[in-house]
């Protein structure tokens, strides 16, 4: 039976986030995950994880200048510094918090930098994934579709699995989002099955609301069922935009130990 993980970026956002972890606790969640969390202290963090018994997963590295609407620079030429600097900061925030992950946030990419975009994240990538290994730390790559994401770089998980064999570190890995997945290519449980060899955390959304997986295009039982075949043993991270009030929806989740 997967083990289902609460992205507090996107669940019980009803309350700061501070409050979350303990809304999460409640809720019958083992884990939890993040994005952004620089704005809290890690030492807050880390005391609400110790206090509710929470498993901490990940966290992205920050996406640079987000008001102009960028979203991760680790594959943009030219922004290798950049990276760096925000890896390090992910790197020392996600270990100070007991976490396991980051998501290594591409950034967006015209088509005509392309080329040397791939070559930029590998090298990124890279070098990053050598400081992560001396902490224990997995490094995720997410393919994102493009409609939600336009230009994003990594829009595949074919893509992906490209680029994590020519970076050659057995810490980094995909990121397989259910929604973007079907969103970009759909045949879903062939494509994971046919990536599973280097796939390192599984997020889910219902398609095409984003809300909870109990509605649209995909059938999440089958999914879970298709996880539990792999030998998938990691978690399930719920990245979905409730209808309403969090506790409410978490119906689809009773038969997995969370919700009540």
């Amino acid at each position: 039976m997967p083990r289902f993980a609460a992205n507090l970026a996107y669940l019980f956002t009803e309350r700061p986030l501070i409050e979350r972890f303990g809304a999460a606790a409640a809720a019958g969640f083992k884990a939890v995950e993040l994005q952004f969390p620089y704005d809290h202290a890690p030492s807050a963090v880390k005391a609400e994880l110790d206090r509710h018994g929470l498993t901490m997963l990940g966290v992205n590295t920050a996406p640079g200048r987000s008001a102009s609407g960028e979203f991760g620079v680790a594959a943009i030429p030219g922004r290798e510094q950049e990276f760096a600097t925000l890896f390090k900061q992910a790197l020392d925030y996600v270990a100070a918090i007991g976490g396991c992950q980051i998501h290594c946030l591409a950034g967006k990419v015209p088509p005509e930098q392309r080329p040397a975009a791939e070559k930029t994240f590998i090298g990124n990538l890279a070098r990053a994934a050598t400081e992560a290994a001396a902490k224990n730390i997995t490094l995720l790559i997410e393919p994102i579709n493009p409609r939600d994401r336009p230009d994003y770089f990594l829009t595949r998980a074919e893509q992906a699995a490209d680029i994590i064999a020519k970076v050659e570190r057995p810490n980094v890995r995909v990121q397989f989002d259910f929604y973007h997945a079907q969103i970009v290519g759909g045949d879903l449980i062939r494509r994971f099955e046919k990536h599973f060899p280097v796939v390192g955390h599984v997020q889910i959304a219902a398609v095409p609301s984003r809300h909870e997986p109990d509605e649209g295009e995909v059938n999440y039982p089958e999914i879970f069922a298709a996880l539990d075949r792999a030998g998938f043993k990691g978690w399930v991270g719920c990245e979905y935009r409730p209808r309403a009030k969090t506790e409410a929806g978490l119906g689809w989740a009773r038969d997995y130990g969370i919700g009540g």
